[in-house]
Formats: C-alpha cells, sequence, structure tokens
C-alpha cells in the first residue's frame, strides 16, 4: 500500500510535464507525403495523416496543418482540402494558384462536398478518431499539386516547420525525413505502384502545451461511507471569471451554446472549473467481485464532446467481468502488464456527450472480479491510479482525502474531541446499564 501511495505522489509531482505520456508511449500523429506523379513545374502528392493514439483524438473544429515552404513553392490546387489564406498572387498572370503563401495553412473540407472535390479519408471537419476506437476513421488525407517545386527527387525540398494546430491541440512536429516510398495497391488490388517520392513527420502531443491546467478533474464516493470527495479546488485553474450558475436566464438565449472559433468553453460555476468531472463511485462489495459506477459530466455551455474517450488506470482492470453501457477495452502500454482500460460510447448511444445541462452526462458501471491476494478496500486501493478523458489527465484528489472504511478512522491524536464524546456517550450507557 506504501508503494501505491508513493506511486500516487510521483504521478503527481510529474503530471503533465513531458510530452511522453507513460500510457501510450508510442502515440503519436503521423503525416506522411506521397509524390505520386511529376507536373511541369513541381509534383502531385497524396498527404495522409495517420493517428496512431490509442485514446486521443482530434475533435470538432478539426485540424490545421502548417508548414513553410523550403523554396518559392506555391500551390496550384488541392482536393480534399484547403488552404486557409490564398495570400499575394499577384506575379501570376492567367492561371492563379490556390495558395501563394511561403507558410500555408491547410483544413479539411465539411462533409457533403461536391464529389470531384473529395478523396479517400478527407472531408470530415478535421475529426480524427483515436486509433484504438477506431482505426478506420484515424487516418485523414488530402492531395496536394505543388508548383516552383523541382521535378526530380533531386530538386524537391522538403517542407519545414511543421504545426498541427487546433482549440485545444498541443502538438509539436518533428523534421521531415525522407522514407523508403510507399507501395500502393491499384484499387482492384492485383498490380503493385510505388511512390515517387516519401516523406514522413512525427507530431507528439503534450497536454501543458494544449493547455495550462487541466482540462478534468475526479470525484470519489463509496457505499461505505458517506463523505464524497470533491474535486480538489480549481483543479483547472479558477481564470474563467465569466462562469454561470446553472440556472441563469442567459442559458435561455439563442445562440447560448455556439461554440467560438479560438474554442474558449462557457462553463458552469463549480469549486473545480473544470469543464469535465470524472465520479468514480464503489458501488457494491461481493464475495468474489465488487462494482464501480463510472459517471461523466460535461460543465462547458458550448461543447459537445464527440468520439469521447475516458481511460482508467488501476491494478484489478486485468479482471473486468462487464461493462454496462459503456465500450471497453484494453490498453497495454507495457505489453503484459494489463492495468488500464479505455472506456467510450456507444454509437448511437452514449458516443456524444451533451452541453452542460440536463442532459449533459454518460455513466456506467463496471463489474470486477476480486484479486484475493491483493484486493482491499484500505487505504483508497479501489480508487484508480490516473483517469484521462479524451487524452488529457484528470486532476486526482489526494490521496489523504480518500473515503476510509469505518474501521480506519483517524487516531485519538488527530481528533481528540471526537474520541472524548465517544468516550463520554459511552460512560453514559454503562451507567444507564448498571
Amino acid at each position: 500500500m506504501e508503494a501505491v501511495l508513493i506511486f500516487l505522489a510521483i504521478s503527481a509531482l510529474f503530471s503533465n510535464a513531458v510530452a511522453y505520456d507513460p500510457l501510450d508511449p508510442n502515440g503519436n500523429i503521423t503525416i506522411k507525403w506521397d509524390v505520386i506523379s511529376w507536373t511541369p513545374d513541381g509534383y502531385v502528392a497524396l498527404v495522409t495523416m495517420n493517428n496512431f493514439q490509442m485514446y486521443r483524438h482530434i475533435m470538432s473544429p478539426g485540424w490545421t496543418l502548417g508548414w513553410s515552404w523550403a523554396k518559392k513553392e506555391v500551390i496550384w490546387s488541392i482536393v480534399g482540402a484547403q488552404a486557409t489564406e490564398q495570400g499575394d498572387c499577384s506575379k501570376f498572370k492567367g492561371g492563379i494558384p490556390h495558395c501563394c503563401k511561403k507558410t500555408p495553412q491547410v483544413v479539411d473540407l465539411l462533409p457533403g462536398v461536391p464529389y470531384n472535390q473529395q478523396i479517400a479519408n478527407c472531408c470530415k471537419g478535421g475529426v480524427v478518431a483515436a486509433y484504438g476506437q477506431d482505426p478506420s476513421a484515424a487516418v485523414s488525407s488530402f492531395q496536394v499539386s505543388v508548383g516552383l517545386a523541382g521535378t526530380t527527387n533531386k530538386t524537391v525540398k522538403l517542407p519545414k516547420n511543421f504545426t498541427l494546430l487546433g482549440p485545444g491541440l498541443g502538438y509539436t512536429c518533428g523534421p521531415a525525413k525522407i522514407v523508403p516510398s510507399t507501395v500502393f495497391l491499384t484499387p482492384d488490388r492485383r498490380r503493385k505502384t510505388q511512390a515517387l517520392m516519401t516523406w514522413n513527420v512525427t507530431c507528439t502531443y503534450s497536454q501543458i502545451l494544449a493547455s495550462k491546467y487541466p482540462s478534468c478533474c475526479v470525484s470519489l464516493s463509496t457505499f461505505y461511507n458517506s463523505t464524497i470527495v470533491p474535486c480538489p479546488s480549481c483543479s483547472c485553474g479558477c481564470q474563467h471569471k465569466n462562469c454561470i450558475q446553472k440556472d441563469a436566464k442567459v442559458l435561455t438565449t439563442t445562440g447560448v451554446n455556439t461554440p467560438r472559433k479560438d474554442g474558449s468553453p462557457l462553463l458552469q460555476c463549480t469549486s473545480h472549473m473544470c469543464p469535465i468531472r470524472v465520479h468514480w463511485h464503489i458501488k457494491l462489495n461481493y464475495k468474489d467481485y465488487w462494482r464501480a459506477k463510472i459517471a461523466i459530466t460535461n460543465f462547458n455551455y458550448r461543447m459537445n464532446y464527440t468520439q469521447w474517450t475516458l481511460v482508467a488506470q488501476h491494478p484489478n482492470l486485468n479482471n473486468i467481468t462487464e461493462v454496462f453501457s459503456f465500450s471497453y477495452k484494453p490498453i497495454l502500454p507495457y505489453g503484459s502488464i494489463n492495468d488500464t482500460a479505455m472506456f467510450y460510447g456507444l454509437k448511437y448511444y452514449n458516443d456524444l456527450l451533451m452541453e452542460a445541462g440536463p442532459e449533459g452526462n454518460v455513466q456506467s458501471e463496471i463489474l470486477l472480479q476480486k484479486d484475493q491476494n491483493t484486493f482491499t478496500f484500505k487505504q483508497g486501493w479501489a480508487f484508480p491510479r490516473k483517469v484521462y478523458f479524451n487524452g488529457d489527465e484528470c486532476k486526482m484528489p489526494r490521496p489523504d482525502d480518500y473515503p476510509h472504511l469505518p474501521n480506519s478512522a483517524p487516531k485519538f491524536a488527530e481528533r481528540p474531541l471526537q474520541q472524548l464524546l465517544f468516550i463520554l456517550a459511552s460512560l453514559f450507557w454503562a451507567l444507564q446499564m448498571v
């Protein structure tokens, strides 16, 4: 048990400090450029963004991909995406490029665009699923025709300074690196073709880059103690001065739930000031099993969380027997240690976590088989070690504040008045029996 408390203390010290995620050590977003043909002054490339993160996805309003050209390249055209600005194309006579900026930024197209503007895996509004949740939707692509770029492998220069931007996106991208050319299968899958040139860019996530403060917190309760341990005060910072009381009249105003372009929240006033609270309740105890309830509450009036994910780390998660109203998948960050689970909503049922209000919550229960060698309700063992929502680590209460078992009350020296009252009451009842 001392080891568990030491682990929690160390986690608190180093939480959110680095980009490396110990629960998803190989997670990243890889952007691949495949030159598929040469043009008179450049090339046509297929750009593919693969999300290899197990439980972190890109939500609406989606990704913005930027870079710096190495020379004086321009974008003649794009299929499946568009540049946010055209830039100064005044030197061109006749045909005008799609974008002439030295540092273009490209965004995905929205669903429903005409078919001739689409390619495979495009046009999802920049939304990219987590690989562990839906591998088929963890990819986004567009095709770009680049001019003034060189027309051979030796004359083409790789773009620089890649950025992956968007509200809540804290990614750092490395330099482009030439890799072995991608091999493609023709539509009939009977013939292989090969890219003329391929380079990769790897982007890794850092929560501290995404936000100065956590974006979620955890509260705790049990069946054996009436104490409800709330999220720590100002878990997500108390910088949002314009919070709203849950019964405020302004909530009936048209458009109050409309998201802002910068992703700024409109939070319900709470002591923790977090957009998301995760509540873990130890519900029942059986001879060979125990049962926990998980509830996720949204306190942001401007945000619907689609394709949300919840990750919990606990040593007994290797013995999950049943999950009642969430989807579930084990996460194996260390190969053989199965102590981490990812939960997410059932499609068309609870995969959409509505904005703050009566519908702004989802919940489930999990049934776990006890490991008789380690299972205990003492010292907060039954509470999770870490909780992540949408890939961001949530602020946990201090272990000292966890609900105690009835027979593990604080010592006499800690609460002398309560102990004295208990002794006096015992003496009173003893005298009554004489």
